[in-house]
């Protein structure tokens, strides 16, 4: 299954007072890993960068300027997200300021449907502490030491690391038959699949001949012995 980790920078708080988005950053994944494939832009939001959000991310009036508008990007955005799951942290702020964009030029809302809030999946994991990202990433192990100021596409590769994490995937993903389940230190005793027929052996009859040699050197009765009299020929 193809999901986008999203997160975005802005001017402020509320789109509903004027605030504009400022930079967009999303991650691909697909059955729960990074493919290595994401969307980065910064984006002109057509007025000045407050000094509270300035301080948040660092970036400028001046800089800002200089990038493409919201409607020169809004297309190369929409095509990579494609209809796939957005996994954003504290979801309603991040779809609020891009629905506010999108609204302005008449396009499509995004359905909140589409929303996996990885806020409210902490929440029910870990109630009654912080769950800010930082918070997260130290939760699991994820550094997180090069974040020094917020930044979209940083934040959305750390979150994709989190949701791995908090969703239990990456445990998922070290199980290595289908039908096996890993609980708690061990590994449940579900039946493994086995091949049709064992592989072919791969050693030639020179290095069998060769090992056996050796082992004849050991001892009397060493215990390879064992292992050479019932291995294929």
């Amino acid at each position: 299954m193809r999901e986008i980790v999203l997160d975005t920078e802005t001017t402020g708080l509320d789109p509903l007072r004027g605030d504009r988005l400022v930079e967009i950053g999303c991650v691909e994944i697909f059955n729960r890993m990074p493919t290595g494939q994401v969307y980065h832009c910064y984006i002109n939001p057509e007025r000045d960068m407050p000094a509270e959000a300035f301080a948040v991310h660092g970036l400028s009036t001046e800089f800002l300027a200089g990038q493409p508008k919201f409607a020169e990007v809004v297309d190369a955005f929409l095509e990579f997200i494609g209809d796939a799951p957005l996994v954003i942290h504290n979801a309603s702020f991040d779809i609020g300021f891009i629905n506010a964009e999108l609204g302005r030029m008449t396009r499509t809302a995004i359905p909140r449907d589409r929303l996996v809030d990885t806020l409210l999946l902490a929440r029910r994991k870990h109630p009654g502490v912080s769950n800010r990202l930082d918070d997260l990433c130290s939760r699991y192990s994820i550094d997180n030491s090069h974040r020094t100021k917020h930044g979209a596409l940083l934040d959305a590769e750390l979150l994709a690391e989190v949701y791995i994490d908090l969703i239990g995937a990456r445990q998922s993903q070290l199980i290595l038959t289908e039908t096996s389940v890993v609980r708690g230190h061990g590994v449940s005793d579900a039946p493994r699949r086995q091949r049709p027929a064992p592989l072919a052996p791969r050693l030639t009859v020179d290095e069998r001949d060769a090992h056996r040699a050796f082992v004849a050197t050991l001892s009397d009765k060493p215990i390879w012995h064992e292992y050479a009299d019932s291995a294929p020929e």
